[in-house]
């Protein structure tokens, strides 16, 4: 009795973190929910010392570089980034066109600032920019879309990707390398899937263009050419083992040190947007998790884990993934398969985030990004559509999931 109730401790504490995730309550319940769940995994001792070291050098850069890279994002709307992105999406009303211009700076944006970027805080502009059109719908789903998709390519554009690189062995650019084919595969598949789904909307007449004078708000420089040598120092430094967090942090530095000069921040806004009370969430759900996999849930995904790295075995692989996070969430079945499919090697290991960053896009549960979205969404006066988001997500996701690990390992059979 005593063994079954001290499995069952970890799982009840996941759930609980889950429920917490899905009805983001106000910060000081989150982390006080992260750091209960811990605590209590904790009491009943799951984990000892050397778990607890370990899941403290992992976590604890990953934390750090979301901390630091919310700010950075932060310090680019302060500075009027993404209000002229709008400005430039909202000039433009030919369907084709303003989708186009809309997937591609989604894109841009899930990439180098990462998904959660994307979802809070492009999402608000490419709704003011679509309000009242016919393309109303498409813009606003494609934001959590590419959300998930885009993230594929870099390390830092997902937290799954930076939880998993300790086991792949490899650095920014290899990642990028093997990773590409299967994001630009990714991409074209979302962008036909849209275009074939809302064709109706495409096929509406535009709305007329108001005739203005006003010239449109410059990009500001200074953010760009920040966050510019931020992804170039990512890659410089992988090969010598500097941790993405040092130059995340760096360039949070300056940039707040920027906008505080310039009048467009200030220090409170800053120490806010750095979400410390999510990142203390994140560090309750990695001890969670990590207690979990010492027990009957842990074994039982040790069973179905492959033990070649064929392609059949990374298909299911990429299944498996996509059904733990729809399960449990992509954060947890990172961190609960990841550890298992690391003795197989990189490929395997990146076939496992192709099943789960793109699956987690199928239900609302499955990534936190989806939350975070239709609460902005709903936060901006747009209306969420579950019809729209599920009927996509089934049309675009199992395709891209197959397709995406047939080509990432014909990829890395040539390179």
């Amino acid at each position: 009795m005593a063994d079954t109730v001290r499995d069952l401790v970890p799982l009840v504490a996941l759930l609980a973190l889950l429920a917490v995730a899905v009805v983001h309550p106000p910060e000081w319940l989150e982390a006080l929910v992260g750091v209960g769940a811990a605590a209590v995994v904790l009491a009943f001792g799951q984990l000892d010392s050397g778990d607890l070291s370990t899941e403290r050098d992992h976590l604890l850069p990953v934390v750090g570089f979301l901390m630091a890279i919310l700010v950075v994002a932060e310090c680019c709307r302060a500075a009027g980034l993404f209000g002229a992105i709008g400005a430039r999406l909202a000039r433009d009303t030919e369907p084709h066109r303003l989708f186009r211009l809309t997937f591609l700076v989604a894109t841009v944006v899930t990439v180098a600032l990462s998904l959660d970027a994307t979802v809070v805080l492009l999402t608000p502009v490419v709704l003011a920019a679509g309000a009242g059109a016919a393309l109303d719908r498409p813009l606003q789903l494609v934001c959590v879309r590419l959300a998930n998709s885009a993230s594929l390519l870099l390390p830092v554009s997902n937290l799954t990707n930076l939880l998993a690189m300790p086991y792949l062995g490899i650095g920014f650019g290899r990642f990028a390398l093997l990773m590409a084919p299967t994001w630009l595969l990714t991409l074209a598949l979302e962008y036909a899937g849209h275009r074939w789904f809302f064709r109706h909307a495409f096929a509406a007449d535009p709305p007329a263009t108001p005739v203005t004078d006003e010239p449109l708000p410059p990009l500001p420089r200074t953010p760009l050419l920040v966050v510019a040598a931020m992804l170039v120092a990512f890659a410089v430094g992988s090969p010598f083992g500097i941790d993405p967090v040092w130059f995340a942090g760096i360039a949070a530095v300056v940039l707040v040190g920027h906008g505080l000069a310039r009048g467009e921040l200030t220090v409170g806004r800053a120490v806010r947007s750095t979400h410390a009370s999510f990142a203390v969430f994140v560090l309750g759900l990695g001890l969670v998790v990590e207690a979990l996999g010492h027990g009957p849930v842990g074994d039982l995904v040790a069973r179905l884990v492959p033990d070649d790295d064929g392609l059949s075995a990374l298909l299911a692989l990429a299944v498996l993934g996509a059904v733990l996070a729809n399960l449990l969430n992509n954060l947890p079945a990172t961190l609960l398969l990841v550890p298992l499919v690391g003795p197989l090697g990189t490929v395997p290991v990146l076939a496992t985030l192709v099943g789960i960053n793109l699956g987690s896009s199928l239900t609302w549960p499955g990534s936190l990004a989806n939350l975070l979205w239709r609460r902005t969404v709903r936060r901006s006066g747009g209306t969420v559509r579950s019809r729209d988001f599920h009927l996509v997500a089934l049309l675009v996701t199992p395709v891209a999931i197959g397709a995406g690990v047939v080509v990432l390992h014909l990829w890395a059979g040539l390179v």
